[in-house]
């Protein structure tokens, strides 16, 4: 391997095997004592690189040149593919990220917990890994993002006469591109989420083009369209959520009219105005244009026979983006589980009560808890709709609803279902699971990481007994992992 510098800006490093894949989904080589992470790398590539950043130990890098290309590298089947932050792992055949995947979450639990990680049963991969998202949610932006050909072409259409070149049409609709909050990309065609949500967003863009509403400036804070939020569900309901900044009820009504007209499969088709300087729609008022104001998702009848499980899905509801990767993922966490049917199950952080309620029929008692309220309410009114009496759910931050009181008061758990979010449970949570003392605790995590931190705090009273993830989001380098632990 040679090494090279041009200079102390350009650093280049020549014949770099790529020998694994790091956390964060870049090929890592080395260069003597040095990791080199390679944006779009896979194990198996020799390549040329150029340093983008250099610390004491590591350097970040980009590729020049592929020397000789991995058995796994294969065609990215998106145009988008490297300006779009998603799907980053096009580049890599889907065998070869699961096979990645399952050696991430190993490798975070050995050295991050110190878990043994002898139990592992191997991943379970996506059947489907194009349109397998249930939800999307997309921006409108006055700064579409020029790659250098357009740009080069916009420069020569001015005939070069000025060296800040004025684009005439700079309104998007699509993603943000990574590390540029203000700039869009205009997506043409998505593969992340089924028809008609393509149609639907191509038709929403062209139409606020041709009747000149303006688009929302992400550093003014001004404009009209903000974003679009596109649902799907198994069941074949759709949902189309459109959120307005500055404008008027005419305009609108306008807009809307349009889409219900074009599009009169919508089963719910909801507005919000949206006059913050963030995007989050939880603490704002979901109207109805047309519809219901939410749609159902359901789990089929599974292999021992129990009913199917309706989920009522409202705009700001949380239900795994995928579904049936969900249905698997819930199937592992009550098979991890084992239930008799005699228990008392503790949910934590219960969401919308999905787990809750797809286990419930197969114990005595479930309680679930979560942060959220209206999360709660759709857990309630899930339960109700499903005819399911033995559960309860509360609101609240869980280390402050976690208490011993609580417990005493509605008894000590031979159970503890825990899926938090991506930064873990709270050391408080985890320090009352401790206490607790539940039989078992099925932690199902989509954050290897996060999860290996907490599983080494509760290995001072519990053991790991199984281990298996899931991958819940092809193309990416994230996965969901469920871990079985018995007390010991």
């Amino acid at each position: 391997m040679s090494r090279k510098r041009k200079n102390t800006e350009a650093i280049r490093i020549n014949d770099l095997h790529i020998i694994d894949i790091a956390e964060e989904g870049r090929g890592l080589g080395k260069a003597d004592e040095m990791v080199v992470f390679v944006e779009r790398a896979v194990p198996g590539d020799v390549v040329d690189v150029k340093v983008v950043r250099k610390k004491k130990n590591f350097a970040e890098a980009v590729i020049e040149h592929i020397k000789v290309a991995s058995a796994s590298r294969t065609l990215p089947f998106c145009e988008h593919f490297g300006t779009c932050g998603g799907c980053k792992w096009q580049h890599m055949d889907y065998a070869a990220q699961v096979t990645f995947k399952q050696q991430a979450v190993a490798s975070a639990l050995q050295r991050l917990g110190k878990i043994d990680t002898a139990a592992m049963e191997p991943i379970l991969g996506a059947p489907e890994n194009r349109y397998y998202r249930n939800k999307l949610e997309y921006t409108f932006s006055n700064k579409k993002w020029l790659d250098a050909a357009t740009l080069q072409a916009t420069q020569e259409s001015f005939d070069g006469a000025n060296d800040r070149v004025e684009i005439l049409d700079r309104d998007a609709l699509g993603f943000h591109v990574p590390l540029r909050f203000d700039k869009i990309l205009d997506i043409q065609h998505c593969y992340l989420q089924a028809d008609p949500s393509n149609a639907i967003r191509l038709a929403i863009r062209d139409f606020a083009k041709q009747h000149a509403y303006s688009f929302y400036d992400l550093r003014q804070h001004e404009g009209e369209l903000r974003n679009l939020i596109i649902r799907t569900s198994s069941t074949g309901e759709l949902m189309v959520v459109v959120v307005f900044a500055y404008t008027t009820p005419e305009r609108i009504a306008q807009l809307m009219q349009f889409v219900q007209t074009n599009f009169p499969a919508i089963t719910s088709l909801l507005y919000i105005e949206n006059q913050k300087k963030n995007d989050t729609i939880f603490d704002q008022e979901v109207k109805v244009f047309a519809g219901r104001d939410h749609i159902f998702e359901e789990m089929p009848i599974d292999e021992q026979g129990l009913e199917k499980v309706r989920f009522k899905i409202g705009a700001k509801s949380f239900y795994q983006t995928n579904s049936m990767q969900a249905y698997e993922l819930y199937k592992i966490t009550r098979e991890f589980a084992a239930f008799r049917g005699d228990e008392l199950v503790y949910d934590l952080y219960t969401g919308a009560g999905t787990i809750a309620n797809f286990v419930a029929k197969s114990v005595q008692k479930v309680v679930g808890i979560e942060y959220v309220p209206t999360a709660i309410e759709d857990a309630k009114y899930n339960a109700q709709m499903n005819g399911i009496d033995n559960t309860l759910f509360y609101a609240g931050d869980m280390k402050d609803i976690l208490t011993p009181d609580f417990i005493l008061q509605h008894g000590k758990p031979d159970v503890v279902i825990t899926d938090p979010p991506r930064a873990g449970m709270h050391a408080d949570v985890v320090a009352r699971l401790l206490e607790m003392e539940a039989e078992k605790i099925v932690y199902v995590s989509c954050n290897a990481a996060t999860q290996a931190r907490d599983l080494a705090m509760l290995s001072e009273k519990y053991e790991v007994l199984r281990i298996k993830p899931v991958d819940m989001f092809p193309h990416t380098q994230h996965v969901e992992n469920v871990v079985l632990l018995k007390l010991k």
